[in-house]
């Protein structure tokens, strides 16, 4: 085990710098924000910054040898390369524009690689007060309640989860509200919470039956959330039906939760 330290140690630790961060958050959430726009769409305030900086001081206190992957740290200064050493990848802030807007899906998302597989991770809503936690082989759970995706395996009878992305010019909105419109005739809702991280924690927990998104902002976003699926029993996918790969550059995810529940893997 890396640093000598148990699975087990390096969630707690990563317990602890979510609800710090989560903090923040939760007094953030009802203040006035100084918003900056990273594109058309995108946001950033300085709740994220603020954050990521509490997250990563905290565990580069435990665990200084480990690298760090987050989501403004890696936008500021340029892409980092996912190795083979343990390595926290964060999203300090999943939901930004929600946040902004006062819509209360948002949260800290934390995932540790050893050996560039998700072995830890936590997902913490501070404004709800749900804490989703995960160890590879060992098990999902909702403030500390075993979680299961859903049982559900009719598509029509599915609620399903996506999001419109960040690029607003013609051809990619046009591609991804005809996806949502086809869909629609084959589910039976269709959801957008803001939030990749919450939508896998809600395929995790069974609120949700089918989620996918293309071209998401990078791992931060799913490192701790797939593996949570997969702990609840769930499977993730990329569109063609690849299995899910968190090395890949700009992956696209997709993500069913039933082994004879095919027809998700080919929208």
């Amino acid at each position: 085990m890396a640093d000598n330290v148990s699975v087990e140690e390096f969630l707690a630790t990563a317990v602890d710098a979510a609800k710090k961060a989560g903090e923040i958050i939760r007094k953030g959430f009802y203040q006035t924000k100084h918003v900056e726009h990273k594109g058309q769409v995108d946001l950033v305030t300085e709740t994220d910054k603020a954050c990521e900086d509490l997250v990563f001081n905290h565990l580069k206190l435990h665990y200084p040898s480990h690298k760090f992957i987050g989501e403004e740290t890696t936008a500021a200064y340029g892409t980092s390369e996912l190795t083979d050493e343990p390595t926290w990848i964060v999203d300090p802030l999943d939901g930004t524009t929600n946040f902004v807007h006062g819509f209360p899906f948002v949260c800290v998302s934390i995932g540790l690689t050893l050996g560039k597989v998700p072995t830890v991770g936590v997902v913490y809503n501070p404004l709800m007060d749900e804490l989703f936690t995960g160890i590879l082989g060992k098990g999902a759970f909702l403030n500390g309640s075993p979680i299961r995706v859903s049982s559900q395996t009719e598509l029509v009878k599915s609620l399903l989860a996506t999001e419109p992305g960040t690029k607003r010019d013609t051809p990619t909105v046009d591609a991804t509200t005809n996806r949502i419109n086809n869909l629609l005739f084959k589910v039976r809702s269709v959801r957008m919470s803001g939030s990749c991280a919450l939508n896998l924690c809600g395929i995790a927990c069974g609120r949700l039956d089918l989620f996918y998104e293309l071209g998401y902002g990078g791992p931060w976003d799913v490192a701790a959330g797939v593996l949570m699926v997969k702990e609840a029993g769930g499977l993730v996918y990329e569109p063609f039906g690849k299995d899910f790969d968190i090395t890949v550059p700009q992956p696209r995810i997709q993500v069913s939760i039933a082994d004879d529940m095919d027809a998700p893997k080919r929208c």
